[in-house]
């Protein structure tokens, strides 16, 4: 199955969110299971991450993108959890007497 049906077999699936098992035949996509099987391997590939990175590259060179919308979430940026907490610091005073009881 060529690759540019494949992927419109995808996105008709993705777009009409309908079980891959559900892809009509008659649209030429191939099987859903066929389509699945190629998305598994492009996602495997990374082929979608390097797709997303150049069309953000492509449209931020056009001025196509509204950075003052953009926001992170803890799936791309590590969230610092909590405060930091300080170092602990050796006591200069004096230490208290230990118990005798």
């Amino acid at each position: 199955m060529p690759a540019r049906l494949c992927l419109q077999g995808i996105l008709f699936v993705l777009h009409n969110d309908i079980a891959w098992q559900l892809l009509p035949l008659e649209l030429g996509f191939g099987s859903g299971q066929t389509c699945w099987r190629r998305l598994d391997r492009w996602q495997k590939a990374g082929v979608f991450d390097q797709l997303h990175q150049l069309l953000l590259a492509e449209l931020n060179a056009a001025g196509k993108l509204d950075w003052s919308r953009a926001c992170l979430d803890g799936s791309h940026v590590r969230a610092k959890k909590g405060v930091p907490t300080p170092a602990r610091r050796r006591s200069t005073g004096a230490r208290p007497a230990a118990s005798t009881t």
